[in-house]
């Protein structure tokens, strides 16, 4: 199974070349990508043309996880004839609001064929997908990927809350999660994550490695990881746009 990394960013960054979030993994002839953010459709086409997409699977409704459905949507719309399609996976609304960002009923309804996540486990191809309800959202996923064998990927989408994610991880998975406020703390009544949250994730599931992303500007690198550090001494490291490793 192979994780390639086309976008790493938060909301904001001031990051040269970041993007919005958006992993895609691809086993075999099976290409899921998890999230599409801002700027991180181009980045598709280096890997897989986006028509191969087995699903696009959104883990919450912010624009920085699922925005480049647009120019997806578009492009499959308008580059073919007939227009192409490809499957999509989210949270209930999510249809609804693309088309209320277009005031168009249907606007995503014209190239996206969209289904609800719910918890628990579907197959997409070759790989099984497994999503958990996170505090984040009033609909937040967590998600597992993996094969038939071996370890899978567990990637935390947006979450404020670590024992959420702790269910979904094996021992030996790889921990793809977001730390948004580095080495912390994290500002009261905000829900997302920071490295001792994160260290005390893997010091419960004992994941293969952890791979951090979704850092906010003026986050200190080491710091964060330097954090982690009390509660779990394994493999840790930031992941980055470009970035292709194998799980």
């Amino acid at each position: 199974m192979r994780l390639n990394v086309l976008g790493a960013g938060p909301a904001y960054t001031d990051r040269q070349d970041a993007a919005g979030a958006a992993y895609l993994v691809t086993l075999d002839d099976t290409h899921v990508l998890l999230d599409l953010g801002q700027g991180a459709f181009p980045r598709i086409f280096p890997h897989v043309q986006p028509t191969r997409l087995d699903a696009v699977v959104v883990s919450h409704l912010h624009p920085d996880h699922f925005i480049d459905l647009v120019p997806l949507r578009h492009y499959l719309r308008y580059e073919f004839e007939p227009p192409r399609r490809v499957r999509v996976i989210g949270p209930r609304a999510l249809a609804d609001r693309l088309d209320a960002l277009h005031a168009e009923p249907g606007f995503t309804a014209g190239a996206l064929d969209c289904e609800v996540h719910g918890t628990g486990q579907r197959q997409v191809g070759s790989l099984s997908l497994e999503a958990a309800l996170v505090a984040h959202t009033n609909e937040s996923y967590a998600l597992r990927v993996a094969g038939p064998d071996g370890p899978g990927l567990v990637y935390s989408g947006d979450c404020g809350r670590a024992a959420d994610l702790i269910p979904l991880v094996r021992p030996g998975d790889t921990l793809l999660t977001e730390v948004t406020f580095g080495p912390g703390p994290v500002p009261p009544g905000v829900l997302h994550l920071d490295g001792p949250a994160v260290g005390e994730i893997a010091a419960a599931t004992r994941p293969g490695r952890v791979l951090l992303t979704h850092i906010l500007a003026g986050h200190d690198l080491g710091a964060t990881i330097a954090s982690i550090r009390p509660r779990w001494d394994g493999p840790v490291s930031f992941v980055w746009p470009g970035d292709g490793l194998d799980i």
